[in-house]
């Protein structure tokens, strides 16, 4: 799952990974990613913290509170633009496995993907 709410860089991400034979679902923010996790089983979340409705951090912490096991252990990768704002302390605090920064380097972002599925 993508969590972008810039149409250009969800779109690139989406095609960039299904070429990598990937099948991508999206949401533009946070609450649309919980919606999505209480429909259908995901392998992964890239996740862009800043977005409207639900931030990153916050969606990311909820994930972490869900009582269904599939859900909480979910790797959930940061892809923002603002990674200097926060410490990996505390990405990791609120459930950030790990990150990737913006501008994204695709080949970056495929290995780390395939480290966690």
């Amino acid at each position: 799952m993508i969590a972008e709410d810039s149409s250009v860089i969800l779109n690139l991400t989406k095609k960039i990974l299904e070429i990598q034979n990937f099948t991508i679902v999206s949401a533009k923010n946070g609450a649309e990613v919980l919606t999505i996790l209480a429909k259908q089983p995901v392998d992964i979340i890239l996740m862009d913290l800043n977005m409207p409705v639900m931030d990153g951090l916050t969606c990311a912490k909820a994930v972490r509170a869900n009582a269904d096991p599939a859900i909480n252990a979910l790797p959930i990768i940061a892809i923002t633009g603002n990674a200097k704002n926060y410490t990996k302390e505390e990405m990791a605090q609120n459930g950030i496995t790990e990150f990737v920064p913006k501008p994204l380097d695709f080949d970056v972002l495929v290995s780390v993907i395939k480290k966690y599925i």
